[in-house]
């Protein structure tokens, strides 16, 4: 195989590599319920409202910069919105942390939907 083919190959395959996932290939990170678990149930209610929509709003933005990716790996063979900050992999975890330890919480304190 030539060598300039193999460049080529590692190049678009680092580049497909660095795209922004979507945001249900995302994993959470860990929060500890003990962070929500000395708030009122309606407390807990109004923070799982907050960061449901905020998960929603980062989610979004997620979407828009992986199909900004793709189509910018298939143009010019660089992922764009990766490159200029719009990846929202980091701040998704956190929010769907958030979310699970929140609806823990609720669950432990035998809060009402």
């Amino acid at each position: 195989m030539n060598l300039k083919y193999l460049g080529v190959f590692l190049s678009l395959g680092l580049a497909v590599s660095a795209c922004a996932k979507r945001p249900d290939a995302i994993v959470p990170v860990d929060i500890p319920i003990s962070a929500y678990t000395g708030q009122s149930c309606s407390k807990l209610a109004e923070q799982l409202r907050h960061e449901k929509d905020k998960l929603q709003t980062l989610s979004n933005s997620q979407n828009d910069a992986a199909t900004g990716d793709a189509f910018g790996v298939f143009l010019i063979g660089v992922p764009v919105s990766s490159l200029t900050g719009g990846d929202q992999e980091g701040n998704i975890a956190v929010s769907k942390g958030k979310v699970q330890s929140i609806e823990l919480a609720r669950q432990s304190k035998n809060c009402k939907a």
